[in-house]
């Protein structure tokens, strides 16, 4: 029957009982098929993390130089990844470095939600930040 109207006779379920199959044209069906995924991809949306390293000993100025840095990257679409590296026995102070995170997060709050906390990780302290949702 396929075969007299020009179309393909393709097996949709080989396991049931009986076979199920269906006549269709196979070259059209693949084009469908590759124009769906088509624009699903365009319909994708790649989100970067970008990154925003400081210091604990960083000024008023420089934070919010870095700040209007990750709004950039924020209103972009892209998450932040802000860290803060501890250099020679900075170490000790440890909750300087999480204060100034914490400012950090502040000055973005507007536009930005933490999607990972404050974590410590040997010499810095890490935190993600991404751009929150519009309702």
């Amino acid at each position: 029957m396929a075969e007299e109207e020009g179309y393909d006779l393709v097996e949709i379920s080989p396991k049931a009982v009986p076979p199920v199959c269906k006549i269709i044209d196979w070259g059209k069906f693949k084009y469908e098929q590759q124009k769906q995924t088509r624009t699903q991809k365009k319909k994708q949306k790649n989100v970067e993390v970008k990154g925003v390293r400081l210091s604990s000993k960083i000024g008023e100025h420089d934070l919010q130089t870095k700040a209007k840095h990750a709004r950039k990257f924020l209103e972009g679409g892209n998450k932040v990844k802000v860290r803060l590296i501890f250099k020679g026995r900075e170490i000790v102070h440890k909750d300087i470095g999480a204060e100034v995170l914490k400012k950090f997060a502040l000055e973005l709050e507007d536009i930005a939600q933490r999607d990972q906390d404050i974590t410590f990780t040997g010499r810095e302290v890490n935190m993600i930040l991404s751009p929150k949702k519009k309702d």
